[in-house]
């Protein structure tokens, strides 16, 4: 454990060095704006506190003892040091700079938000990145993480901030030679006899929320020969024909606009998944931090691609 020395501590110090740089204590007193008995006495607390003489007084000058020289020229660099690392923190306020990580969903994140974090990093040199993948919701202040997407329902707001960037939509959807082949569904309950193409994650199925017909959130246990583990995978696999993949609307959008894929039940699973900025609060962000944020929120806030 760090023992941290008191406020009055480097009033001491400061007093003592300002001394020794003036020459005097009524030369020193306008420089730290005390009166000269101020300043004597928080030099002698510090005498007394070292057991030390760090001045060797007369009625006509002040001048510093062996110990006081040795001393001072601790404290000097010890100050300029402090200065030093002020000033640091001042510079990073102003200009991105740093380490900055962040924690993005796989393909949103890298089809998206790495153009914009990496045209950052490009206008500010002094800027690093560290950037993770993962499907699974990273706990931010337990890793170290600065900054990340979110995509669903935040279930661990406290002590996080957060910028809703849009939703992400979803289809269910096929080729059309699968849909001339088994049918088209035109019930939820008609899947029972599809195949369909399931998202795994962990080796277990992720069901597929809709809407029923009462507008009451549903979610339904999905069986198939097929089992991916990432939303890119499912496409392609619809895209051989299969069968159904429930898949990010975005993702499929030119497929749907070319006849390629058919939307099946639309409207029923297609369950708005928030999106959003999320970072651990703080009274203090740093600007890489903010340039991050802003840069995302100037690219996507207005009309994010995920929403379309």
């Amino acid at each position: 454990m760090i023992l941290l020395p008191s406020p009055d501590r480097y009033g001491g110090i400061r007093a003592f060095v300002a001394v020794a740089e003036h020459g005097g204590f009524a030369a020193a007193a306008p420089a730290l704006g005390l009166s000269p008995s101020a300043v004597g006495k928080a030099v002698q607390r510090l005498e007394a506190r070292l057991g030390v003489r760090l001045l060797q007084r007369t009625t006509r000058a002040v001048a510093l003892t062996d110990d006081g020289r040795r001393f001072h020229a601790r404290c000097v660099q010890a100050l300029a040091d402090l200065a030093e690392a002020e000033a640091e923190l001042r510079r990073g306020q102003g200009e991105p700079s740093g380490l900055l990580r962040v924690a993005l969903p796989p393909l949103l994140g890298r089809t998206f938000v790495m153009p914009v974090l990496l045209d950052l990093a490009n206008r500010w040199p002094s800027l690093r990145l560290e950037v993770s993948f993962d499907v699974r919701a990273a706990h931010l202040t337990a890793e170290g993480v600065d900054l990340a997407v979110r995509i669903g329902t935040l279930d661990d707001r406290a002590g996080l901030a957060a910028r809703p960037l849009g939703v992400q939509r979803r289809v269910v959807c096929a080729t059309p030679a699968y849909l001339e082949a088994h049918g088209k569904p035109s019930r939820v309950e008609d899947l029972a006899g599809h195949d369909c193409v399931v998202e795994a994650r962990d080796g277990r199925a992720t069901p597929w929320a809709y809407v029923d017909e009462t507008g009451a959130a549903r979610v339904l246990a999905v069986q198939g020969r097929v089992r991916i583990g990432d939303a890119l995978g499912l496409a392609e696999a619809a895209r051989a024909g299969a069968g159904l993949a429930m898949v990010p609307r975005w993702l499929v959008a030119e497929d749907l606009h070319r006849g390629r894929l058919e939307a099946v039940l639309d409207g029923v699973f297609d369950t708005p998944l928030p999106v959003n900025l999320v970072w651990p609060r703080t009274p203090y962000p740093s600007a890489r931090l903010r340039a991050a944020i802003d840069a995302l929120v100037e690219a996507y806030a207005a009309a994010p691609p995920w929403s379309a």
